[in-house]
């Protein structure tokens, strides 16, 4: 799992008024046709701010149905993406949402010649080329990811991407970010992108070790147990999402910022975040919606 960097480790309807009595007619009186003004310059080459339309007079949405099984799952790789290295660990932990309650984990090593990241996530090269059962511990991942109704990762656009390559299956599940998509309540005072390890304290959860697969997936399961509003996270998690853009003059950059937005990654040199369309609604600042970037355009971004 590839985080943002943080301390740890490297950011109406308006009422219809009824209509009061008719008041008398005022005589008419003859004017001149007033002078045509010349628009100002300023009025002239300003474009109207852009955003969204207004959902008056459309039907609520149908929020999606809040799936009872999750696979919470996580992985270690050798680079930060399928064109600098492979994924070597995969962990993986499957939770069922009305008990709050594990049902069965997995974690293993997938062999490799040499691993470049092995500074952060700790694994020597050659540990994963010992003899194990990796191949069986896939074949019950694969069992694990078929009794799941979504899928959970923190980063979902790192973990996603080495899914269908090498041993590792295609994942045809939903995808929840506990990072990006669940808006955890403001009273854990946590960023709005925050890492594991913010998370996990921010519950109570013990933080004792981090960069394992299975230890981030432990984490999440655990703030998981203790969610009571848990249902109503995930349901709003899985709305369908969309880049935005926002349309804010320099001076009003901050307004983005406290908003979650961040600057020049998604999109280069402005303030973006991917939300629904209920909550791009609810803004107090017009954005627009905008092509999400191709893998090589972030990667470019990253490097």
């Amino acid at each position: 799992m590839q985080e943002q960097p943080g301390l740890w480790q490297q950011d109406d309807l308006l009422a219809m008024a009824a209509p009061g009595p008719a008041a008398p007619a005022p005589a008419r009186v003859s004017a001149p046709d007033p002078a045509p003004t010349e628009p100002s310059p300023a009025s002239a080459t300003r474009p109207a701010p852009l955003s969204l339309p207004s959902c008056a007079g459309r039907p609520a949405r149908a929020l999606p149905r809040v799936p009872e099984t999750l696979l919470i799952l996580d992985t270690e790789t050798t680079g930060l993406s399928t064109l600098q290295g492979q994924c070597i660990e995969v962990g993986a932990i499957l939770f069922h949402v009305p008990h709050r309650a594990v049902l069965s984990q997995v974690s293993f090593l997938m062999p490799c010649a040499g691993n470049a990241a092995e500074g952060i996530n700790g694994i020597p090269a050659a540990v994963t080329r010992l003899e194990q059962p990796w191949q069986e511990a896939l074949a019950c991942f694969r069992a694990m990811v078929g009794a799941c109704e979504a899928l959970v990762a923190h980063n979902v656009a790192f973990d996603r991407q080495w899914f269908g390559l090498g041993p590792l299956p295609v994942l045809d599940r939903p995808w929840i970010c506990s990072m990006e998509d669940i808006r955890w309540p403001t009273e854990r005072q946590l960023r709005n992108t925050p890492s594991v390890r913010d998370l996990a304290l921010a519950y109570g959860v013990p933080v004792w070790a981090a960069h394992r697969a299975l230890t981030d997936c432990i984490y999440l399961a655990q703030v998981f147990e203790r969610c009571t509003d848990l249902e109503a996270l995930l349901q709003a998690a899985l709305e369908p999402r969309s880049l935005y853009r926002a349309d804010l003059p320099y001076a009003e950059r901050h307004r983005a910022r406290e908003a979650g937005f961040r600057w020049n990654e998604a999109v280069p040199r402005a303030w973006s975040r991917r939300l629904s369309r209920r909550e791009a609604e609810a803004l107090a600042f017009p954005v627009q919606v905008v092509p999400d970037p191709s893998a090589a355009e972030v990667l470019a971004r990253s490097a």
